[in-house]
């Protein structure tokens, strides 16, 4: 159980366990009948080990953060609804009833490693921005700080980029296209080393790989691991040169790959409409299930 009781407005808790990668889950009164301790819509966010705002204490909230708990140790991101009648249920002097929603947000998290501040990685950022996405923005060069960051990058200073590639997390889409052909030849040696990339881009022409391919090979690396690095880097059917087009095609690249690796889900998503019907027009003689549960 959540042993820490957090003041902060549940919106913010739920912005910042988002940003965070954190599985949370969402609980509101969705429907209120007769005398109960909160209205009608009131919300609540618990995560492990912590718990922001209140639908009013008491049983109800105790059995609210209960059901949460072993929500979240399922690891499932999905809705469930519960009809609980306050005093014949949990002993509650107030003897109304309310159906609550309990909605589990479980963060697909894509991390993105972005070495490289010239024209195409300040075009790349521009799109990343408004997606689902972390990014580390990485370069040994400060002038590169001088724009406003978006809420999903984190900006890197380094005087050895190499040590921000061995620091990043495993499973990180990386993106390699700095000022210096050295610098990326030892990006990639480092990364393909870590052999824990979900996928490696590096920018530049058939000549330069081929220059590169030759002195992996020449420091033993096997055709497949060098097979794990993708340039040039991008969508080949999205041609242009300009830094948003090529950010475009390196953009699309990346959608595509990250998506092919998301669940299937299925046609038919969130609870019934027949369910939510008799809630929604709090209709106290209407018959309800004490428990309906979706996958989202």
């Amino acid at each position: 159980m959540p042993s820490t009781i957090n003041n902060t407005h549940w919106a913010e808790a739920a912005a910042r366990l988002q940003s965070e990668g954190r599985h949370y889950v969402l609980i509101t009164l969705l429907g209120v009948r007769g005398s109960t301790p909160r209205d009608n819509g009131t919300k609540m966010v618990v995560c492990d080990g912590e718990c922001f705002g209140t639908i009013g204490g008491g049983h109800l909230e105790y059995m609210s953060i209960e059901k949460a708990t072993e929500i979240l140790a399922t690891g499932e991101a999905c809705q469930s609804l519960e009809n609980v009648p306050l005093g014949a249920k949990l002993g509650q002097c107030c003897g109304g009833s309310v159906s609550v929603l309990f909605e589990s947000f479980v963060p697909q998290l894509v991390n993105i490693a972005l070495f490289g501040a010239g024209h195409v990685g300040r075009a790349l950022i521009s799109i990343l921005k408004d997606l689902p996405v972390n990014v580390f923005w990485v370069d040994s060069r400060e002038a590169f700080l001088d724009v406003e960051l978006p809420d999903n990058v984190e900006a890197l200073v380094e005087e050895e980029p190499v040590d921000a590639a061995q620091r990043m997390p495993a499973d990180t889409y990386y993106l390699v296209m700095t000022h210096n052909h050295g610098l990326d030849y030892d990006l990639c040696r480092a990364i393909v080393e870590r052999d824990d990339a979900a996928y490696i881009g590096l920018i530049g022409s058939d000549t330069k790989w081929q220059r590169f391919q030759l002195r992996f090979g020449h420091r033993g690396f096997s055709p497949e691991r060098i097979k794990e690095i993708h340039c040039p880097v991008g969508l080949s059917s999205v041609p242009g040169k300009r830094p948003m087009e090529v950010a475009v095609s390196i953009a699309g690249e990346l959608i595509g790959l990250y998506q092919a690796r998301q669940p299937q889900r299925e046609t038919q998503r969130g609870i019934n409409w027949k369910t939510l019907q008799p809630v929604l027009k709090l209709d106290p003689t209407a018959s309800q299930p004490e428990t309906v549960k979706s996958e989202l």
